[in-house]
């Protein structure tokens, strides 16, 4: 199935699952009426921003607007998943399609002496984080807090946050960032 259809699909799932007309949820996103029934048939290619609006109209994740539904399990290994490498900190990234899920799941690696800082993520966005290797320090809030091996944080992330590894060995974490609706 081509992404088109993918988006289609799940855009008149969501909105019918909160009882939503187009026009409401064109209100609700800031996203034209007509371009949202062209997306629904599948007429349109949706740009990230006006996939990232309808996300936000619907209050979901902009992905379960473009992932494709599974219907067994599934698994994905670690050389097909969803890479980003950022000068020595590695994102990998699990998540899969499934209307339920209103998280994203990652597992990381940062290198010795690697850091990496986000802007935060988006509104009503919480991180759970489980060091899994190595020690890891988050700054947040002007705080900092070092985590070892087996150490686990929670943390609203809509705030900038930053994972420093001054360690040398690698530093392994999972990652998940949960979508409060």
């Amino acid at each position: 199935m081509n992404l088109n259809d993918i988006i289609a699909m799940n855009l008149k799932r969501l909105r019918a699952e909160r009882g939503l007309s187009l026009g409401k949820l064109s209100e609700l996103s800031g996203v034209s009426k007509v371009m949202l029934s062209q997306i629904e048939k599948g007429e349109s290619s949706p740009t990230i921003n006006t996939l990232w609006k309808i996300a936000a109209g619907l209050q979901v994740s902009y992905t379960k607007l473009i992932d494709e539904q599974i219907e067994a399990p599934l698994i994905i290994r670690k050389g097909e998943s969803a890479l980003v490498d950022h000068d020595g900190y590695r994102v990998y990234h699990y998540s899969t399609a499934n209307p339920a899920r209103d998280f994203e799941f990652f597992n990381s690696e940062l290198d010795p002496g690697g850091e990496f800082t986000s802007e935060g993520h988006g509104v009503n966005t919480h991180e759970y984080v489980l060091v899994t290797k190595g020690e890891m320090i988050l700054f947040y809030g002007g705080e900092e807090y070092i985590l070892q091996e087996g150490d686990f944080i929670h943390f609203d992330c809509t705030q900038p946050h930053t994972y420093r590894n001054r360690g040398e060995i690698m530093t392994e974490f999972t990652n998940i960032v949960y979508y409060i609706g």
